[in-house]
């Protein structure tokens, strides 16, 4: 097996005028060839050399999703370097904190505002000998800063031969990448993955998608987060489909029908986002157009069904079907920016399976992954018939996944990390008999898919001593269109409550219609319409699961306060420290 890098080198000489990815500039998407990219990951790779970087020296990379990030990702790789992605949301101080717990010696920025958080902290950080800056950025006059071009021009100091000569000595077995964890219970770890592991993970879903040259990818969730480099990154150097770099996250409704993607990743809070404009579009509809929609949805939802269980539609089925598509579903998809989508993807956290089947009566259907960074991204994986809504899919292609005696699920295979970096206590209680230990609780049904029941840690523990699993209820909360964010509370408690934020857009919409001028955590027309949202998930659950109290939060929860961490999963521990009064009201 080859490793990621020299696949990118390889693809320069066997697809060289294939596009190997895109950048929009002056609104055109501008395409760069594989044979220039491979040759732009060795100059920057032989740059590195030339900086003095050796075989093992982390290289932290911090940016949003464009071309250099991935040329000093894989330059690194190439060289026996080790890149390390940093959050574009995290502080001068998280900054501060991976870049010497990794002992940088050089980090590449994407700007100037990135540069202001090094520069707060760089008497800070002793290992610190350089910094790149990527294309477009302001010239900074720092002794210590590079920009683009003149740490490319380093190149010309070191021999192809030089270069080649690190490529080709790197094991499979050898260090290639830290993915610092988000940081949900503490300082973010340092997932260590090797060259197997990324290049495997990707070698293993291919066939099963049918992953090719044709396709592309729209790249726009953090580059730090195994997710975005497994599409990126690993899945285009293996199978040679070409990226397109998002412009901004703010754009990123306009990139998708710009590009109109074969392969789209998602994390539930996009999916959330077009789930509520599809939903407010159909609306709109009345009369016989209503009626249409409606119907097609039907049809879209028993031919989903179908498809899920690795059957088609047939005779009168196929015929409405075809006409649906005709009506509705081509239009929606061209609307969205996939008409083109063969790939739909939903991960990093749990999507609600009323969304699921939303977008499959659309004939769009959602195959939603589980894993972590531990693993490589994947555990386990719905994929084209075999898929059930709710569940995470069977195990990943080759991957053992079994379930302990406590509920745990465990996961062995090439995909499993090589440990946490300079942390053998973590690493000892997390690989146990080359096990990973997943904190994830879970079971597995009579057709061999995987269920999440909870995670270990968030298990509640009422003051009767009931165990309850919050994700249900926060995931049933979270499908109400004006809840943006809902966390259960109630350990050591007499009884469960729930705090929840309001998606602001929904609101204002809310507001107009029930004429209503209170902010969110005043209005009680609000309070009675998620009062129902609530009584309405209870009547699903056994009276000890059963939310007794909620309270509107007076603001969003968010990365800057410290509540969410950057790929937005929740920080339990922050909710209850800084809502503790709101909390604590709800008990008295």
């Amino acid at each position: 097996m080859d490793t990621i890098p020299a696949k990118v080198l390889q693809n320069g000489d066997s697809m060289p005028g294939r596009p190997a990815y895109f950048v929009k500039e002056g609104g055109q998407w501008q395409a760069t060839s594989w044979r220039h990219y491979a040759g732009e990951v060795k100059t920057a790779g032989k740059a590195l050399m030339a900086l003095g970087v050796g075989v093992g020296d982390p290289i932290g990379i911090l940016g949003f999703n464009r071309a250099e990030w991935v040329i000093s990702d894989v330059a690194a790789m190439a060289v026996g370097a080790v890149p390390a992605g940093i959050y574009t949301t995290n502080s001068a101080e998280e900054c501060q904190y991976i870049i010497n717990h990794s002992e940088a010696p050089i980090v590449v920025l994407e700007d100037e505002s990135q540069w202001h958080k090094i520069a707060q902290v760089r008497d800070e950080l002793p290992k610190l000998r350089h910094v790149v800056m990527m294309k477009g950025s302001p010239q900074i006059d720092d002794p210590m800063v590079l920009s683009w071009d003149e740490f490319m021009a380093k190149g010309d100091e070191v021999s192809d031969e030089d270069f080649h000569a690190r490529l080709n000595g790197l094991e499979m077995d050898q260090l290639a990448t830290l993915i610092y964890t988000s940081g949900t219970t503490g300082p973010p770890k340092g997932v260590m993955l090797s060259h197997e592991n990324m290049a495997w993970t990707a070698a293993q879903i291919s066939p099963v998608f049918q992953i090719g040259p044709d396709d592309r990818v729209l790249s726009y969730l953090p580059l730090s987060h195994i997710a975005e480099q497994s599409f990126t990154i690993a899945s285009a150097a293996l199978n040679g489909h070409c990226v397109y770099y998002a412009e901004s996250i703010e754009k990123l409704a306009d990139n998708v029908k710009e590009v109109q993607p074969t392969i789209f990743f998602g994390v539930p809070r996009v999916w959330e986002r077009f789930y509520a404009g599809v939903r407010e579009e159909l609306g709109k509809s009345t009369g016989l157009k209503a009626k249409i929609a409606d119907w097609a949805q039907s049809v879209g939802r028993r031919v989903s069904a179908l498809r899920n269980r690795g059957l088609e539609p047939s005779g009168a089925l196929l015929a409405q079907y075809k006409t649906a598509d005709a009506l509705v579903f081509s239009k929606v998809k061209k609307a969205l920016g996939f008409s083109e989508a063969r790939v739909l993807a939903s991960g990093a956290a749990p999507v609600s399976p009323e969304i699921l089947e939303f977008f499959s009566g659309l004939d769009l259907i959602i195959y939603e992954v589980y894993g972590q960074s531990e693993d490589s991204g994947p555990t386990s994986f719905n994929v084209p018939g075999r898929t059930k809504f709710g569940s995470v899919g069977p195990p990943y292609p080759n991957v053992e996944v079994e379930i302990a005696e406590d509920g745990e699920i465990l996961v062995r295979g090439d995909n499993v990390f090589m440990g946490y970096y300079k942390d053998e206590e973590a690493t000892n209680e997390t690989l146990v008999d080359g096990w990973l230990h997943s904190g994830d609780l879970g079971e597995f049904d009579a057709d061999g898919m995987l269920w999440i029941t909870g995670r270990k840690k968030d298990i509640i523990i009422t003051a009767g001593g009931k165990n309850v699993a919050p994700k249900p209820l926060e995931a049933g909360l979270k499908n109400h269109p004006l809840v943006g964010e809902a966390v259960v509370i109630g350990d050591r408690r007499k009884f469960l409550s729930a705090v929840v934020t309001i998606d602001e857009e929904q609101y204002a919409k809310f507001k107009e219609k029930a004429g209503e001028s209170a902010a969110p955590h005043e209005s009680e027309t609000l309070r009675k319409e998620i009062q129902s949202c609530v009584d309405e998930l209870n009547a699903r659950f056994a009276r000890v699961e059963q939310i007794k109290k909620f309270a509107i939060l007076p603001r969003p929860l968010s990365i800057e306060g410290g509540e969410l961490t950057p790929t937005l999963k929740v920080k339990r521990n922050k909710v209850a420290e800084h809502f503790a009064d709101v909390i604590d009201a709800m008990y008295a």
